[in-house]
């Protein structure tokens, strides 16, 4: 093997050209490997959890709009069918919302109280013995922020749920990019420079008939540090990203939870019509200043069309222990996720002591022979610490790591 590019030697040698380029996808495979087994139970936490909060939080929406339409139908019977299909609508947009489509909350909640309006004025303030036409019902619907027939109850559900479920959608965003991150490090592209690096340390000693020699530990951690200097750039805002879940997790209970608020916004509808109730003389006069007198049409409502039976029982059993359980289940997430803080600035000396170096004491390969220990100056982590390195030059930054760290420096700000 005279033409041999990196595995050469004073001595005769067992590789080919043929053999050091397989040796070369080798040795580029199994680091890859080795990173994607470390990060495996990381991993495996984050998407289970994803998986399982997102899965919760679309069982207390179901649950919710359940509890809203069981209002109408068991006390407002009469205004029933056309209330619950505004009930529907809403809770739709509460999942787009949590799940990440750009909506404001702010909208689609006043969006909801001024879709009940016509309804409740139909059937409460000034009932008759036919509907309203479509034009009037629109007239009031434009009428409901001036003349505020259900009081500060719109507003108040407009700060609550803008909280509660920013909360939860912001939670579930920052888990997805969790995913992401690790995603992003376990398919890292390693330089023309490292993959020579770990060619030598891994398979040159195949080469000398070494089989069984493996790379000193100060050795090992320069040419992973080397490799791996991109990602352990990561740090820092990885440490910030786990601490800024930590402090939104803690934020996420009480009177801002999300289970609360959704599962009590049936009551807050419910305060919104005995307002409407109490002031219906009032509501009357100024809806005809502004509206004229009901015009009606030959049509009557028909009650409720609602099945109330569907799926409640397994929404009773979630509901009675979903607040406890979806707060412990968060600080469970959390204290288990905290473990893994120093992940990526302790990721090559994980990789070295755990999988790829021989162990202290032993004789061991330094990339060209094998010795009783590694000499050289062994330098830190990160990018700045590599131009010291005397294994693998590092040229700066991946361009794919910079932008998943732009992407956790956004997660952290929002």
């Amino acid at each position: 093997g005279v033409d041999l590019q990196v595995c050469t030697s004073r001595n005769l040698t067992c590789c080919t050209k043929k053999m050091e380029e397989r040796y070369q996808t080798a040795a580029k495979q199994d680091i890859q490997q080795v990173i994607q087994t470390s990060s495996a139970t990381l991993k495996f936490l984050i998407s289970r959890h994803a998986a399982a909060f997102q899965e919760t939080f679309e069982m207390l929406i179901r649950l919710a709009e359940n509890y809203t339409s069981t209002l109408f139908c068991t006390t407002y019977r009469n205004m029933a069918a056309e209330a619950t299909v505004r009930v529907q609508e809403f809770f739709t947009d509460v999942g787009l919302f949590v799940f990440g489509t750009d909506i404001s909350t702010e909208e689609f909640v006043n969006r909801f109280f001024d879709n009940l309006f016509p309804v409740v004025y139909n059937h409460v303030i000034n009932p008759g013995l036919t509907d309203i036409s479509l034009e009037y019902a629109e007239c009031l619907r434009m009428a409901r922020r001036d003349i505020r027939p259900f009081g500060n109850i719109p507003k108040k559900a407009v700060s609550q749920m803008g909280r509660s479920l920013l909360s939860s959608r912001t939670f579930l965003q920052a888990l997805n990019l969790g995913i992401e991150v690790i995603n992003t490090t376990d398919h890292l592209h390693f330089s023309k420079d490292c993959s020579r690096a770990l060619l030598r340390m891994q398979y040159c000693p195949h080469c000398q008939g070494l089989m069984l020699s493996k790379p000193c530990m100060g050795y090992c951690l320069n040419i992973i540090r080397g490799c791996l200097a991109s990602a352990a750039e990561i740090d820092l805002h990885w440490r910030g990203y786990i601490q800024s879940l930590e402090e939104l997790s803690s934020t996420m209970s009480g009177t801002h939870d999300t289970e609360h608020v959704l599962l009590n916004f049936h009551s807050l509808v419910n305060d919104a019509l005995v307002q409407a109730q109490i002031r219906g003389p009032e509501l009357s006069e100024q809806v005809k200043k502004i509206c004229g007198p009901p015009v009606r049409k030959p049509m009557q409502s028909s009650g409720c069309s609602f099945d109330q039976n569907k799926d409640n029982q397994g929404l009773k059993m979630f509901s009675r222990d979903s607040e406890e359980t979806l707060t412990n289940r968060r600080k469970e997430f959390i204290s288990h996720l905290r473990l893994y803080r120093a992940f990526y600035g302790g990721l090559a000396d994980q990789l070295c002591s755990n999988e790829l170096a021989a162990a202290d004491g032993l004789p061991c390969w330094n990339g060209e022979d094998v010795v009783k220990s590694y000499t050289r100056r062994v330098v830190g982590s990160g990018i700045k610490a590599q131009s010291a390195n005397p294994e693998v030059k590092v040229k700066g930054t991946d361009p794919v790591i910079s932008r998943i760290i732009d992407k956790l420096k956004h997660v952290i700000q929002v």
